[in-house]
Protein backbone atom coordinates (compact mmCIF):
# COMPACT_ATOMS: atom_id res chain seq x y z
CA UNK A 1 0.00 0.00 0.00
CA UNK A 2 1.01 3.63 -0.47
CA UNK A 3 1.22 5.64 2.72
CA UNK A 4 2.00 9.31 3.34
CA UNK A 5 3.17 10.45 6.78
CA UNK A 6 2.97 14.17 7.57
CA UNK A 7 5.56 14.85 10.26
CA UNK A 8 8.96 13.19 10.53
CA UNK A 9 9.41 13.54 14.25
CA UNK A 10 9.29 10.78 16.82
CA UNK A 11 5.87 9.31 15.96
CA UNK A 12 5.99 9.98 12.24
CA UNK A 13 9.44 8.55 11.67
CA UNK A 14 8.82 5.37 13.67
CA UNK A 15 5.43 4.85 12.00
CA UNK A 16 6.81 5.44 8.52
CA UNK A 17 9.86 3.25 8.98
CA UNK A 18 7.90 0.33 10.45
CA UNK A 19 5.16 0.47 7.79
CA UNK A 20 7.85 0.48 5.10
CA UNK A 21 9.59 -2.45 6.75
CA UNK A 22 6.64 -4.75 5.96
CA UNK A 23 6.55 -3.77 2.29
CA UNK A 24 4.51 -0.57 2.05
CA UNK A 25 5.62 2.39 -0.06
CA UNK A 26 5.98 5.21 2.46
CA UNK A 27 6.62 8.90 1.84
CA UNK A 28 7.37 11.05 4.90
CA UNK A 29 6.63 14.76 4.48
CA UNK A 30 8.00 17.51 6.69
CA UNK A 31 8.17 21.28 6.23
CA UNK A 32 11.56 21.34 7.99
CA UNK A 33 13.89 21.14 5.00
CA UNK A 34 16.96 20.71 7.18
CA UNK A 35 15.41 17.63 8.82
CA UNK A 36 14.49 16.21 5.40
CA UNK A 37 18.04 16.79 4.13
CA UNK A 38 19.47 15.02 7.17
CA UNK A 39 17.09 12.07 6.76
CA UNK A 40 17.92 11.78 3.06
CA UNK A 41 21.60 11.78 4.04
CA UNK A 42 20.99 8.86 6.41
CA UNK A 43 21.08 10.88 9.63
CA UNK A 44 18.45 10.12 12.26
CA UNK A 45 17.46 13.29 14.21
CA UNK A 46 16.37 11.38 17.33
CA UNK A 47 17.84 8.53 19.36
CA UNK A 48 15.61 5.47 19.45
CA UNK A 49 17.06 1.95 19.76
CA UNK A 50 16.78 0.01 16.51
CA UNK A 51 15.27 2.85 14.48
CA UNK A 52 18.41 3.77 12.54
CA UNK A 53 18.73 0.26 11.08
CA UNK A 54 15.04 0.11 10.07
CA UNK A 55 15.24 3.51 8.37
CA UNK A 56 18.50 2.63 6.60
CA UNK A 57 17.34 -0.64 5.06
CA UNK A 58 14.07 0.81 3.86
CA UNK A 59 15.74 3.88 2.38
CA UNK A 60 18.10 1.58 0.51
CA UNK A 61 15.20 -0.54 -0.76
CA UNK A 62 13.34 2.55 -1.95
CA UNK A 63 10.30 1.83 0.21
CA UNK A 64 10.91 4.81 2.51
CA UNK A 65 11.43 8.30 1.13
CA UNK A 66 11.50 11.79 2.58
CA UNK A 67 10.37 15.09 1.05
CA UNK A 68 9.19 18.60 1.86
CA UNK A 69 6.92 18.60 -1.21
CA UNK A 70 3.38 18.67 0.21
CA UNK A 71 1.51 18.18 -3.09
CA UNK A 72 3.69 15.13 -3.79
CA UNK A 73 2.77 13.75 -0.38
CA UNK A 74 -0.96 14.23 -0.89
CA UNK A 75 -0.75 12.62 -4.33
CA UNK A 76 1.25 9.64 -3.07
CA UNK A 77 -0.76 7.80 -0.45
CA UNK A 78 -4.26 6.45 -0.06
CA UNK A 79 -3.52 6.76 3.66
CA UNK A 80 -2.61 10.28 4.80
CA UNK A 81 -1.23 10.01 8.33
CA UNK A 82 -1.12 13.20 10.41
CA UNK A 83 1.75 12.76 12.88
CA UNK A 84 2.72 16.35 13.66
CA UNK A 85 3.25 17.86 17.09
CA UNK A 86 0.46 19.04 19.38
CA UNK A 87 2.38 21.11 21.94
CA UNK A 88 0.55 22.47 24.98
CA UNK A 89 -0.75 26.01 24.93
CA UNK A 90 -0.28 28.23 27.97
CA UNK A 91 -3.63 27.07 29.36
CA UNK A 92 -2.63 23.40 29.04
CA UNK A 93 -4.79 22.69 26.00
CA UNK A 94 -3.34 20.89 22.98
CA UNK A 95 -2.29 23.24 20.18
CA UNK A 96 -3.91 21.89 17.00
CA UNK A 97 -2.56 24.45 14.54
CA UNK A 98 -0.14 22.00 12.92
CA UNK A 99 -2.78 19.26 12.68
CA UNK A 100 -5.27 21.60 11.03
CA UNK A 101 -2.58 23.01 8.73
CA UNK A 102 -1.97 19.47 7.40
CA UNK A 103 -5.73 19.02 6.99
CA UNK A 104 -5.87 22.19 4.89
CA UNK A 105 -2.96 21.00 2.76
CA UNK A 106 -4.68 17.69 2.12
CA UNK A 107 -7.87 19.50 1.13
CA UNK A 108 -5.95 21.85 -1.17
CA UNK A 109 -4.18 19.11 -3.12
CA UNK A 110 -6.24 15.89 -3.03
CA UNK A 111 -7.67 14.76 -6.34
CA UNK A 112 -9.31 11.47 -5.36
CA UNK A 113 -10.38 9.47 -2.30
CA UNK A 114 -8.12 9.65 0.74
CA UNK A 115 -8.17 8.19 4.25
CA UNK A 116 -6.91 10.83 6.67
CA UNK A 117 -5.51 9.19 9.80
CA UNK A 118 -5.06 11.19 13.00
CA UNK A 119 -1.94 9.61 14.51
CA UNK A 120 -1.01 12.57 16.68
CA UNK A 121 -2.31 12.61 20.23
CA UNK A 122 -5.27 14.97 20.00
CA UNK A 123 -8.28 15.95 22.15
CA UNK A 124 -11.67 14.36 21.70
CA UNK A 125 -13.43 16.03 18.77
CA UNK A 126 -10.30 16.71 16.73
CA UNK A 127 -11.37 14.37 13.91
CA UNK A 128 -14.48 16.51 13.51
CA UNK A 129 -12.28 19.61 13.19
CA UNK A 130 -10.01 17.89 10.66
CA UNK A 131 -13.02 16.83 8.61
CA UNK A 132 -14.49 20.32 8.75
CA UNK A 133 -11.18 21.86 7.67
CA UNK A 134 -10.88 19.54 4.67
CA UNK A 135 -14.56 20.08 3.76
CA UNK A 136 -14.09 23.85 3.93
CA UNK A 137 -11.00 23.73 1.73
CA UNK A 138 -12.65 21.47 -0.84
CA UNK A 139 -15.67 23.81 -0.96
CA UNK A 140 -13.37 26.76 -1.60
CA UNK A 141 -11.90 24.79 -4.51
CA UNK A 142 -15.32 23.86 -5.78
CA UNK A 143 -14.27 20.20 -5.57
CA UNK A 144 -16.46 17.27 -4.52
CA UNK A 145 -14.03 14.53 -3.43
CA UNK A 146 -14.82 11.73 -1.02
CA UNK A 147 -12.60 11.18 2.04
CA UNK A 148 -12.74 9.66 5.52
CA UNK A 149 -11.11 10.75 8.76
CA UNK A 150 -9.89 8.07 11.17
CA UNK A 151 -8.50 8.16 14.70
CA UNK A 152 -5.57 5.75 15.06
CA UNK A 153 -3.63 6.86 18.16
CA UNK A 154 -0.09 5.71 18.77
CA UNK A 155 1.00 3.78 21.87
CA UNK A 156 4.78 3.93 21.49
CA UNK A 157 7.11 3.99 24.49
CA UNK A 158 10.25 6.03 23.94
CA UNK A 159 13.16 3.63 24.13
CA UNK A 160 11.06 0.71 22.85
CA UNK A 161 9.06 2.32 20.04
CA UNK A 162 10.15 0.07 17.19
CA UNK A 163 9.30 -3.08 19.13
CA UNK A 164 6.01 -1.53 20.26
CA UNK A 165 5.00 -0.84 16.67
CA UNK A 166 6.10 -4.22 15.34
CA UNK A 167 4.50 -6.17 18.21
CA UNK A 168 1.66 -3.99 19.46
CA UNK A 169 -0.45 -4.66 22.53
CA UNK A 170 -3.40 -3.17 20.69
CA UNK A 171 -4.23 -1.28 17.52
CA UNK A 172 -6.99 1.23 18.14
CA UNK A 173 -8.98 2.29 15.07
CA UNK A 174 -11.79 4.81 15.40
CA UNK A 175 -13.96 5.15 12.30
CA UNK A 176 -17.51 5.93 11.23
CA UNK A 177 -17.26 3.88 8.03
CA UNK A 178 -16.98 0.05 7.98
CA UNK A 179 -15.08 0.19 4.67
CA UNK A 180 -12.39 2.34 6.27
CA UNK A 181 -12.09 -0.07 9.18
CA UNK A 182 -11.35 -2.92 6.79
CA UNK A 183 -8.77 -0.88 4.87
CA UNK A 184 -6.96 -0.08 8.13
CA UNK A 185 -7.20 -3.74 9.06
CA UNK A 186 -5.43 -4.62 5.81
CA UNK A 187 -2.72 -2.02 6.44
CA UNK A 188 -2.02 -3.37 9.92
CA UNK A 189 -2.43 -7.05 9.01
CA UNK A 190 1.37 -7.75 9.11
CA UNK A 191 1.42 -6.62 12.78
CA UNK A 192 -1.75 -8.52 13.67
CA UNK A 193 -1.10 -12.13 12.67
CA UNK A 194 -0.96 -14.27 15.81
CA UNK A 195 -4.16 -12.93 17.33
CA UNK A 196 -6.41 -10.01 16.51
CA UNK A 197 -5.10 -6.93 18.30
CA UNK A 198 -7.15 -4.46 16.28
CA UNK A 199 -9.95 -2.87 18.30
CA UNK A 200 -12.46 -0.92 16.22
CA UNK A 201 -14.63 1.72 17.84
CA UNK A 202 -16.20 5.10 17.19
CA UNK A 203 -13.88 8.01 16.56
CA UNK A 204 -14.41 9.91 19.80
CA UNK A 205 -13.87 6.81 21.91
CA UNK A 206 -10.57 6.18 20.09
CA UNK A 207 -9.45 9.74 20.75
CA UNK A 208 -10.29 9.42 24.44
CA UNK A 209 -8.61 5.99 24.70
CA UNK A 210 -5.18 7.51 24.06
CA UNK A 211 -5.58 10.21 26.70
CA UNK A 212 -7.10 7.73 29.14
CA UNK A 213 -4.16 5.34 28.78
CA UNK A 214 -1.54 8.00 29.46
CA UNK A 215 -3.55 9.56 32.28
CA UNK A 216 -3.94 6.15 33.95
CA UNK A 217 -0.20 5.46 33.81
CA UNK A 218 0.63 8.95 35.06
CA UNK A 219 -1.83 8.45 37.91
CA UNK A 220 -0.08 5.24 38.99
CA UNK A 221 3.26 7.04 39.05
CA UNK A 222 1.99 10.02 41.03
CA UNK A 223 0.15 7.74 43.46
CA UNK A 224 3.35 5.79 44.17
CA UNK A 225 5.29 9.00 44.61
CA UNK A 226 2.67 10.22 47.06
CA UNK A 227 3.01 6.95 48.99
CA UNK A 228 6.81 7.26 48.87
CA UNK A 229 6.64 10.64 50.55
CA UNK A 230 4.38 9.16 53.21
CA UNK A 231 6.75 6.22 53.68
CA UNK A 232 9.61 8.59 54.47
CA UNK A 233 7.57 10.29 57.15
CA UNK A 234 6.39 6.98 58.60
CA UNK A 235 9.86 5.41 58.57
CA UNK A 236 8.75 2.75 56.07
CA UNK A 237 10.49 1.55 52.89
CA UNK A 238 8.41 2.18 49.75
CA UNK A 239 10.28 -0.56 47.87
CA UNK A 240 8.96 -3.13 50.32
CA UNK A 241 5.50 -1.63 49.98
CA UNK A 242 5.80 -1.77 46.17
CA UNK A 243 6.52 -5.48 46.28
CA UNK A 244 3.66 -6.04 48.68
CA UNK A 245 1.03 -4.32 46.57
CA UNK A 246 2.44 -5.31 43.18
CA UNK A 247 1.98 -8.98 43.99
CA UNK A 248 -1.77 -8.36 43.84
CA UNK A 249 -2.70 -9.12 40.20
CA UNK A 250 -5.36 -6.43 40.34
CA UNK A 251 -2.55 -3.89 40.80
CA UNK A 252 0.52 -5.45 39.16
CA UNK A 253 4.09 -4.16 39.08
CA UNK A 254 3.96 -1.93 36.02
CA UNK A 255 4.35 1.81 36.62
CA UNK A 256 4.47 1.61 40.41
CA UNK A 257 8.12 2.61 40.72
CA UNK A 258 8.61 5.74 42.86
CA UNK A 259 11.09 8.32 41.67
CA UNK A 260 11.79 11.94 40.90
CA UNK A 261 8.67 12.49 38.79
CA UNK A 262 7.64 11.68 35.24
CA UNK A 263 8.50 13.73 32.16
CA UNK A 264 8.71 13.37 28.40
CA UNK A 265 6.54 14.47 25.53
CA UNK A 266 3.41 12.53 26.51
CA UNK A 267 2.37 12.21 30.15
CA UNK A 268 2.72 15.87 31.25
CA UNK A 269 1.15 17.24 28.07
CA UNK A 270 -1.66 14.70 27.89
CA UNK A 271 -2.69 14.94 31.54
CA UNK A 272 -2.91 18.73 31.23
CA UNK A 273 -4.78 18.53 27.93
CA UNK A 274 -7.33 16.05 29.26
CA UNK A 275 -7.88 18.16 32.37
CA UNK A 276 -8.38 21.22 30.15
CA UNK A 277 -10.84 19.35 27.94
CA UNK A 278 -12.73 18.31 31.06
CA UNK A 279 -12.95 21.93 32.20
CA UNK A 280 -14.29 22.96 28.77
CA UNK A 281 -16.92 20.23 29.10
CA UNK A 282 -17.98 21.71 32.44
CA UNK A 283 -16.46 18.94 34.54
CA UNK A 284 -13.60 19.73 36.94
CA UNK A 285 -11.26 16.71 36.71
CA UNK A 286 -9.95 16.85 40.26
CA UNK A 287 -7.98 13.63 40.08
CA UNK A 288 -6.17 14.67 36.89
CA UNK A 289 -5.29 18.02 38.41
CA UNK A 290 -3.94 16.26 41.50
CA UNK A 291 -1.85 13.87 39.38
CA UNK A 292 -0.16 16.84 37.72
CA UNK A 293 0.30 18.75 40.98
CA UNK A 294 1.89 15.74 42.70
CA UNK A 295 4.26 15.27 39.78
CA UNK A 296 5.35 18.90 39.76
CA UNK A 297 6.06 18.68 43.49
CA UNK A 298 7.93 15.40 43.05
CA UNK A 299 10.33 16.93 40.56
CA UNK A 300 11.66 19.13 43.38
CA UNK A 301 12.21 16.28 45.82
CA UNK A 302 15.86 15.68 44.91
CA UNK A 303 16.72 19.36 45.17
CA UNK A 304 14.96 19.61 48.51
CA UNK A 305 16.97 16.65 49.83
CA UNK A 306 20.25 18.11 48.60
CA UNK A 307 19.44 21.53 50.02
CA UNK A 308 18.43 20.07 53.39
CA UNK A 309 21.63 18.01 53.60
CA UNK A 310 23.73 21.13 53.19
CA UNK A 311 21.63 23.23 55.57
CA UNK A 312 20.09 25.28 52.80
CA UNK A 313 23.46 26.70 51.71
CA UNK A 314 24.41 25.40 48.24
CA UNK A 315 26.47 28.39 47.12
CA UNK A 316 29.75 27.14 45.71
CA UNK A 317 28.75 23.47 45.85
CA UNK A 318 29.19 21.23 42.81
CA UNK A 319 26.68 18.46 42.21
CA UNK A 320 27.42 15.54 39.89
CA UNK A 321 24.32 14.39 38.01
CA UNK A 322 24.00 11.00 36.35
CA UNK A 323 21.19 10.96 33.83
CA UNK A 324 19.55 13.89 32.04
CA UNK A 325 16.99 12.38 29.66
CA UNK A 326 13.51 11.96 31.09
CA UNK A 327 13.95 8.16 30.93
CA UNK A 328 16.61 5.68 29.76
CA UNK A 329 17.13 4.79 26.09
CA UNK A 330 16.19 8.20 24.74
CA UNK A 331 17.75 11.63 24.33
CA UNK A 332 14.44 13.38 25.03
CA UNK A 333 14.76 16.18 27.59
CA UNK A 334 11.19 17.44 27.40
CA UNK A 335 9.77 17.96 30.91
CA UNK A 336 12.71 15.97 32.33
CA UNK A 337 13.17 15.95 36.10
CA UNK A 338 16.84 16.74 35.58
CA UNK A 339 15.92 20.16 34.24
CA UNK A 340 14.05 21.09 37.41
CA UNK A 341 16.96 19.87 39.52
CA UNK A 342 19.65 21.70 37.54
CA UNK A 343 17.71 24.95 37.35
CA UNK A 344 17.01 24.82 41.09
CA UNK A 345 20.68 24.16 41.85
CA UNK A 346 21.79 27.07 39.68
CA UNK A 347 19.28 29.37 41.34
CA UNK A 348 20.76 28.34 44.70
CA UNK A 349 24.29 29.15 43.54
CA UNK A 350 25.51 25.59 42.89
CA UNK A 351 27.31 24.22 39.86
CA UNK A 352 26.52 21.04 37.92
CA UNK A 353 28.70 18.41 36.30
CA UNK A 354 26.39 16.12 34.33
CA UNK A 355 26.60 12.99 32.22
CA UNK A 356 24.00 11.19 30.12
CA UNK A 357 24.75 8.46 27.55
CA UNK A 358 22.54 10.12 24.90
CA UNK A 359 21.17 13.49 26.02
CA UNK A 360 24.42 15.48 26.25
CA UNK A 361 23.90 17.18 22.87
CA UNK A 362 20.26 17.99 23.57
CA UNK A 363 21.15 19.42 26.99
CA UNK A 364 23.75 21.64 25.34
CA UNK A 365 21.19 22.80 22.79
CA UNK A 366 18.73 23.75 25.54
CA UNK A 367 21.11 25.51 27.94
CA UNK A 368 24.03 26.54 25.75
CA UNK A 369 27.41 27.41 27.23
CA UNK A 370 27.23 28.48 30.84
CA UNK A 371 29.89 28.55 33.56
CA UNK A 372 27.82 26.56 36.06
CA UNK A 373 27.27 23.55 33.75
CA UNK A 374 29.85 21.04 32.56
CA UNK A 375 28.55 18.29 30.26
CA UNK A 376 30.86 15.32 30.71
CA UNK A 377 31.81 12.47 28.38
CA UNK A 378 31.38 9.71 30.95
CA UNK A 379 30.11 9.03 34.45
CA UNK A 380 33.54 9.16 36.07
CA UNK A 381 34.29 12.58 34.62
CA UNK A 382 31.08 13.95 36.10
CA UNK A 383 32.33 13.03 39.59
CA UNK A 384 35.57 15.01 39.30
CA UNK A 385 35.50 17.90 41.76
CA UNK A 386 31.90 17.20 42.82
CA UNK A 387 30.66 17.43 46.38
CA UNK A 388 27.93 14.83 45.95
CA UNK A 389 26.18 12.64 43.36
CA UNK A 390 22.54 12.78 42.25
CA UNK A 391 21.21 9.93 40.11
CA UNK A 392 18.24 11.15 38.06
CA UNK A 393 17.83 8.71 35.15
CA UNK A 394 18.23 4.97 35.68
CA UNK A 395 20.44 4.07 32.69
CA UNK A 396 21.80 0.54 32.89
CA UNK A 397 25.40 1.70 33.11
CA UNK A 398 24.65 3.43 36.42
CA UNK A 399 23.29 0.34 38.15
CA UNK A 400 26.58 -1.21 39.23
CA UNK A 401 29.32 1.43 39.34
CA UNK A 402 32.72 1.20 40.98
CA UNK A 403 31.65 2.57 44.35
CA UNK A 404 35.21 2.80 45.61
CA UNK A 405 36.01 5.13 42.71
CA UNK A 406 32.81 7.09 43.33
CA UNK A 407 33.68 7.53 46.99
CA UNK A 408 37.21 8.59 46.22
CA UNK A 409 36.12 11.16 43.62
CA UNK A 410 33.46 12.90 45.71
CA UNK A 411 34.38 15.53 48.30
CA UNK A 412 31.84 13.87 50.57
CA UNK A 413 30.46 10.32 50.09
CA UNK A 414 26.83 11.37 49.58
CA UNK A 415 24.43 9.90 47.01
CA UNK A 416 20.94 11.20 46.23
CA UNK A 417 19.21 8.38 44.39
CA UNK A 418 16.21 9.70 42.47
CA UNK A 419 15.21 6.28 41.11
CA UNK A 420 15.98 3.93 44.03
CA UNK A 421 18.60 2.10 41.97
CA UNK A 422 20.91 1.38 44.90
CA UNK A 423 20.27 -0.60 48.09
CA UNK A 424 20.40 1.56 51.22
CA UNK A 425 21.97 -1.15 53.39
CA UNK A 426 24.70 -1.76 50.82
CA UNK A 427 25.38 1.98 50.58
CA UNK A 428 25.65 2.16 54.36
CA UNK A 429 28.15 -0.69 54.46
CA UNK A 430 30.23 1.03 51.78
CA UNK A 431 30.38 4.19 53.88
CA UNK A 432 27.99 6.41 51.92
CA UNK A 433 25.35 8.75 53.22
CA UNK A 434 22.40 7.72 51.08
CA UNK A 435 19.10 9.42 50.29
CA UNK A 436 16.52 7.48 48.28
CA UNK A 437 12.88 8.14 47.45
CA UNK A 438 10.52 6.90 50.15
CA UNK A 439 13.08 4.67 51.85
CA UNK A 440 12.65 5.85 55.41
CA UNK A 441 15.03 8.36 56.90
CA UNK A 442 18.50 9.12 55.58
CA UNK A 443 20.92 6.22 55.78
CA UNK A 444 24.36 7.19 57.08
CA UNK A 445 27.61 5.20 56.96
CA UNK A 446 28.24 2.57 59.60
Amino acid sequence: MKVTIFGSGYVGLVTGACLADVGNQVLCVDIDQDKIDRLNAGEIPIFEPGLEAVVARNRESGRLKFTSDIPQGVAHGLFQFIAVGTPPDEDGSADLQHVLAVARSIGEHMEDYRIVVDKSTVPVGTADKVKAEIDRTLTERGAAIDFDVVSNPEFLKEGAAVDDFMRPDRIIVGTDNPRTTELLRLLYEPFNRQHDRLIAMDIRSAELTKYAANAMLATKISFMNELANLAERFGADIEHVRLGIGSDPRIGYHFIYPGAGYGGSCFPKDVKALAHSAQKAGFPALLLEAVEAVNERQKRVLFDKISAHYGGDLAGKTVAIWGLAFKPNTDDMREASSRVLMESLWEAGAKVRAYDPQARKETGRIYGDRPDLVLCKNAAEALEGADCLALVTEWMEFRSPDFDAVKEALAEPVIFDGRNVFDPDHMQRLGFTYYGIGRGQRVGPT
